[in-house]
């Protein structure tokens, strides 16, 4: 991602509420992930869990190979039970290896992610069993830096929003509400995300 300085000057402008969160945590700045597989492994694993779940599972996972490394030739060694019983689900299980065949057989191109349109990203993503379109979102966020990102179906963020914005987080126009809120943002939606989480303390 380029300098923050035109998405932090813009945010500010924007939005009263982005100036506010701006000013009480300063310049955040990710740095993408840098292992797609890796990063995609763990997202599979950490859906719909705290970070705190996701990590302590994770790490389980990671003691399943020599050297807590892993490769897609590796996943697909260990039986589904055996991952399971690190503490994922089936699903999650079954998913971890769909991933790796079709990263080994082609199906799935990391390499190419880089050169493509956002929405190209996600349509090539949730080819795999388990990776849908929440967790495409934050590979672009995380992992390719994509700067104008907005995962409406992130719980978090969605939680942000019903605390700076007044939402009702139970009201069917919540992400309507959150689109037209967000336009505002382009485009440094994701910037904007930043610091939305890190007005909940949390980070995917």
């Amino acid at each position: 991602m380029r300098s923050l300085k035109p998405a932090i000057s813009h945010l500010r402008a924007a939005d009263p509420v982005m100036a506010r969160l701006i000013s009480q945590f300063g310049v955040l700045d990710y740095r993408p992930d840098k292992d797609l597989f890796t990063s995609l492994v763990y997202s599979i694993i950490g859906q719909q869990l705290s970070g705190r779940a996701a990590r302590t599972i994770y790490n389980r996972f990671l003691a399943l190979f020599p050297d807590a490394k892993f490769t897609p030739e590796l996943i697909l060694k260990q039986e589904p039970a055996r991952i399971r019983s690190v503490g994922t689900s089936w699903a999650k299980a079954r998913s971890l290896h769909d991933l790796s065949r079709k990263v080994l057989d082609g199906t799935l191109q990391l390499d190419r992610l880089s050169a493509m349109s956002d929405a190209e990203v996600i349509s090539h993503l949730v080819q795999v069993k388990g990776i849908g379109r929440w967790s495409a979102e934050m590979r672009l966020m995380f992992s390719l830096g994509r700067p104008d990102i907005l995962p409406l179906d992130d719980v978090g963020i969605q939680n942000a929003f019903v605390r700076h914005y007044g939402l009702n987080r139970s009201h069917k126009t919540l992400s309507a509400k959150m689109q037209k809120i967000g336009e505002k943002w382009r485009p440094y939606r994701t910037i904007a995300c930043w610091y939305l989480w890190a007005s909940l303390d949390n980070r995917p």
